[in-house]
């Protein structure tokens, strides 16, 4: 019976035998993997095109980075006199004096190549393909390690997005192309490995040769970044696997000899790795970082050192990334067996992404290739839908899903897209005033504006930084003592004391915590001659520069942000000390281009005064030179509500929350809005989470207490 059904209808038994599978298999293709699509099928070269060019813009936004401009003096000089300098040249305190960082020299000079050959353009050249080439050879890798479809693509590109924040001009992104290498070769001589031990001995092609590039690539390693034993985890990884297999697993004779010849190549990468400018002091460098120097106070100022702040990376993806990796490597041990080197670089890698957010490049890089592999064989187990199974359609989603992934971190407005430099974060008008006036000398300057004072300093020694951007150049007890300043009057009393500082370039914006300014102020030694969004100088009011101080101080506007806002209060009953505010407030417009903040407090004084049409002039043009300032929106939607157009100043209030989030009085002036607007009980809910999170404001109980809120 069964004989005559098969006969009359081989599809009829099939069903019989599997029952509603046939109706799923209506629906998926078959779990078996479907052939990939060449990469010369138009398809896939449009999804490859469309990823190449979702990195190209992940990693366009303006450069920022302060490293940049010590890494162009560096450059310069090297190129300059034709030799590798091994003392410091970039400050005044360590003048002559051994410079630890003169191995990193490689990086240094392509970058002022690229400075000299081409500016700004050519900086981003060089970004777009160091990305390219790196995620390029790590999704090689990847398809070399069986991940044939198109997804690989997506899994780069979120790749990408977690690695793009360390995509600046620094010798990072020249390592990474040196990461991907090394990590393409170990991969490859592995696959090899094992293909040759399950073939007859003497048959196959041989390519061992091709492990020995990781020498050359360590010697280049070593002259280029700290991190250059990273490469070395990768090999120690791949060989603790090969002696792994090489002791109870299957192909024990390929893998002895796997075994064997990458012990080899590291021993001779770690020997050339001596060859450097300093020899073994570079090698050294990275565990005295972590042994010594990562401890001390001022290395805890610097923010890439801090650990993964998981709310900055909630539009990057990192988080998928940091729980799918760990979960698609153990899918795969219970499947096919533990990943011994899958497993020991997540280990590695995701260990210290967490503990440094200097470390997210180095992440992104090692997960690429393996999470690339095992989600391609995770959903390749679970089928394909029939309306995928078409090579245009495939091709086509692939190219939507990696730029859907993209454009919520694409949108980021800290990280806006586009081709320059930011320069609101560096003393650009500041060093022009000390060019233009002579002040030269012993200056102070936080080690953050050191790059690109060295960098207009140049051979000028009269004008080099106190700090630079590589604290390690810093003599050690004023490396000990500088994080004190901002807090502790008598350390900057003790600091200058022993260099007697001429004049000082300080950041103007004062981070959390920094209240240098504020002791400044109320020191009668020190008057501000020069002020804008980036920096401040003061000089010293009797000596050297005395006669600076006389013509160009400023009477009424001080340094730091506490006297500032009694300066404000203060302006609100004396119309005479408001007219000297604004006028010394329109001095710093016209001295620098960088001019948003002085225009902010413009607005704010000319509102107070009632003059509205003006203060909305003056915080637009704030908004066009630092968008990301905190309070203008909250004043646009101030000035709107006194002009009565309520719906212009509900948006104002809500884009100030959206971007700098809850504060005091906020939700009071939102309620506000939302009553001028005939919205009761939008304006109680405002009032209400005012109330909440300031219950000292009179102003929002009464307002609640009207509309027949609780108290």
């Amino acid at each position: 019976m069964s004989h005559r059904r098969r006969s009359h209808d081989p599809r009829g038994a099939r069903t019989a035998r599997r029952g509603p599978a046939t109706a799923r298999a209506r629906d998926s293709v078959a779990a078996a993997p479907d052939p990939a699509l060449p990469l010369r099928h138009p398809a896939a070269v449009f999804a490859i095109a469309v990823a190449a060019l979702c990195a190209i813009v992940s990693v366009s936004y303006r450069l920022y980075d302060t490293d940049l401009w010590l890494l162009l003096a560096h450059g310069r000089v090297i190129a300059e006199s034709r030799r590798i300098p091994h003392e410091i040249l970039w400050t005044w305190p360590g003048y002559g004096t051994p410079d630890p960082a003169a191995s990193w020299w490689a990086f240094r000079l392509l970058a002022w190549w690229l400075w000299t050959a081409g500016g700004v353009p050519a900086l981003f050249a060089w970004r777009w393909l160091s990305t390219l080439a790196a995620f390029g050879i790590l999704w090689a890798a990847a398809r070399r390690m069986g991940a044939r479809g198109l997804l690989p693509l997506v899994t780069t590109t979120l790749c990408v997005l977690a690695y793009r924040i360390r995509s600046d001009i620094r010798p990072e992104t020249l390592s990474a192309v040196l990461f991907a290498a090394v990590l393409w070769l170990l991969e490859a001589d592995r696959t090899d490995a094992g293909e040759r031990g399950a073939r007859a001995p003497g048959t196959g092609p041989r390519r061992r040769w091709r492990i020995w590039l990781i020498v050359p690539i360590a010697f280049l390693w070593a002259n280029t970044h700290i991190g250059w034993y990273v490469g070395f985890v990768l090999l120690g990884a791949h060989l603790v696997q090969a002696c792994v297999v090489a002791r109870r697993g299957p192909g024990r004779e390929a893998a002895t000899v796997h075994a064997r010849r990458l012990t080899f190549v590291g021993l001779t990468a770690l020997a050339v790795s001596f060859l450097n400018p300093t020899g073994w002091r570079a090698l050294a460098q990275p565990f005295e970082f972590a042994l010594f120097w990562r401890e001390e106070p001022l290395y805890r100022l610097i923010g890439e050192l801090h650990p993964l702040i998981w709310s900055t990376h909630l539009r990057d993806g990192l988080p998928v990334l940091m729980l799918g990796w760990p979960l698609l490597l153990l899918w795969r041990a219970r499947r096919k067996g533990l990943d011994l080197v899958e497993a020991l670089l997540c280990l590695f890698f995701t260990a210290v992404a967490v503990s440094s957010q200097r470390f997210l490049g180095s992440y992104a890089l090692a997960a690429a290739p393996y999470v690339a592999r095992d989600l391609d064989a995770r959903v390749t187990t679970l089928g394909r839908p029939a309306w995928l199974a078409g090579a245009v359609v495939r091709g086509f989603v692939g190219a939507v899903a990696c730029v859907a992934i993209s454009l919520s971190e694409w949108t980021r407005p800290d990280l806006p897209l586009g081709l320059g430099l930011d320069l609101s974060g560096v003393p650009v008008a500041a060093c022009d005033f000390l060019r233009d006036h002579g002040v030269r000398g012993r200056g102070f300057n936080p080690f953050h504006f050191g790059g690109y004072l060295a960098f207009r300093a140049g051979a000028d020694r009269g004008r080099l930084p106190f700090m630079s951007t590589q604290p390690e150049q810093t003599p050690r007890a004023d490396r000990l003592l500088y994080p004190r300043i901002f807090g502790d009057p008598a350390a900057w009393r003790a600091l200058d004391g022993r260099h007697r500082f001429e004049y000082l370039v300080l950041d103007r914006e004062q981070d959390p915590g920094d209240r240098l300014p504020d002791f400044l102020d109320r020191d009668t030694s020190w008057v501000m001659v020069f002020g804008d969004d980036a920096a401040e100088v003061l000089v010293r009011r009797h000596g050297r520069f005395a006669a600076l101080a006389d013509s160009l101080g400023y009477r009424v506007l001080p340094a730091g942000r506490v006297a500032r806002a009694a300066l404000l209060a203060a302006c609100a009953s004396d119309s005479v000390l408001l007219g000297r505010a604004s006028a010394e407030l329109r001095r710093q417009v016209a001295a620098s281009p960088w001019d948003g903040r002085a225009h902010q407090l413009l607005g704010i004084l000319a509102a107070r005064a009632g003059r509205t049409a003006e203060a909305r002039v003056h915080v637009e043009r704030a908004l066009e030179r630092e968008p990301l300032l905190p309070g203008l929106h909250e004043l646009l939607g101030l000035i709107a509500l006194e002009q009565g157009r309520a719906r212009e100043a509900l948006r104002e209030f809500q884009r100030e929350r959206s971007l700098h989030g809850e504060r005091r009085r906020l939700d009071f002036e939102l309620g506000r809005a939302w009553q001028g607007l005939g919205q009761p009980s939008r304006a109680r809910a405002a009032y209400a989470r005012e109330v909440r999170l300031d219950p000292a404001n009179a102003e929002a109980r009464d307002s609640l207490e009207a509309l027949g809120g609780a108290r």
